[in-house]
């Protein structure tokens, strides 16, 4: 096995790991992370990568490079405080603390805690209200939201307004909609 592991080590790209993370985070759509169980150091370097994180309750975040004398290369310690403040983040780090579902759900790590059994549903549910919005538009925002984040907002702003094209192509069926459903209501 260790004569495996190190010709895929002498044949893998360096950097691979973050190289696929990066694309994750990167990718138009919006991405969520579904996560049960152990959610630490590398899975936790996947889950913070993606837009939304839903827990179970059964849900167990940690970041415990330290415990182990390691560092995080695939850029937990840039997203870890972006995501739940510089002072939470420092608490997990130095720690090496366990958070539970609920509790990252408090702080922020995790957008929605659902009780294991209602895990799925509640995932449906989430997609289904991205889904049920432009496509367009989202990709849009979060093309916007990467690359204006930690900006100072007047370039934030100017970024804004010069990039964004402000109607997506299905605009205009939506409103319509919008006001055909709202003019069958009265």
């Amino acid at each position: 096995m260790t004569e495996i592991a190190q010709a895929i080590k002498a044949h893998a790209k360096p950097h691979y790991e973050s190289e696929v993370i990066e694309f994750l985070a990167n990718m138009p759509q919006p991405v969520v992370a579904a996560v049960q169980g152990e959610c630490s150091t590398g899975a936790l370097e996947l889950a913070l990568a993606c837009d939304l994180i839903v827990a179970g309750e059964s849900a167990r975040f940690s970041e415990v490079y330290a415990r182990w004398g390691l560092t995080p290369v695939w850029g937990l310690s840039l997203r870890l405080p972006r995501r739940i403040g510089s002072a939470r983040a420092r608490e997990m780090i130095f720690t090496c603390r366990t958070y539970t579902g609920r509790e990252a759900e408090h702080f922020h790590l995790a957008n929605f805690c659902f009780s294991d059994h209602e895990l799925e549903a509640g995932l449906a549910k989430l997609s289904a209200e991205i889904l049920g919005n432009s496509w367009y538009a989202n990709q849009v925002c979060k093309r916007i939201l990467i690359e204006t984040d930690a900006l100072p907002l007047r370039e934030a702003h100017a970024h804004d307004m010069f990039k964004n094209e402000g109607v997506a192509p299905d605009a205009e069926r939506r409103v319509e909609a919008f006001f055909s459903r709202r003019a069958g209501r009265q």
